[in-house]
């Protein structure tokens, strides 16, 4: 079993390291979309990944464009605010494309509408917050489909 974590993006560095960290404890793949908002040598993001950064099975793309064409049929879930449905509502399966936004806004405009039907929310109970610190979200994604899968 194997969940794949697709970040489009990322901005901060210590959210990088800790999901990669995740990635590397639940068996998962990472992928990262350029550009991202540091370099991958930075220390924020080793310190959050701590000495684990050289085991993780990571891919990097150039563009968001050259991620999808390298993965024509894969299935996808993607994660954002605007999703209509709950993440409890994904069909998890092996091999399954886990994919987040940057932290600033999210998932671009044109890829939350090209796939309105593969976009999912995670429930949030307060108004007072507008989203989940990324690797919450990714964290609460990733063992929801463990929990899923192991079933």
């Amino acid at each position: 079993m194997a969940l794949n974590i697709v970040l489009f993006e990322p901005e901060i560095p210590n959210n990088t390291g800790n999901i990669g960290r995740l990635a590397l404890g639940t068996g998962c793949n990472l992928h990262l979309v350029k550009p991202y908002g540091f370099e991958i040598s930075d220390k924020k993001l080793k310190r959050a990944g701590l000495d684990y950064w050289p085991h993780i099975n990571l891919r990097e793309y150039n563009s968001v464009e050259e991620f999808f064409a390298q993965h024509p049929e894969a299935k996808f879930a993607f994660f954002s605010s605007k999703g209509e449905k709950s993440f409890w509502e994904i069909p998890y399966q092996d091999d399954l494309f886990l994919v987040f936004g940057k932290e600033s806004k999210g998932l671009d405009e044109w890829i939350t509408d090209k796939y309105a039907r593969d976009t999912y929310q995670i429930p949030m109970f307060s108004d007072k917050i507008r989203s989940f610190n990324i690797a919450n979200a990714v964290a609460i994604a990733v063992y929801e489909g463990i929990r899923r899968l192991k079933d």
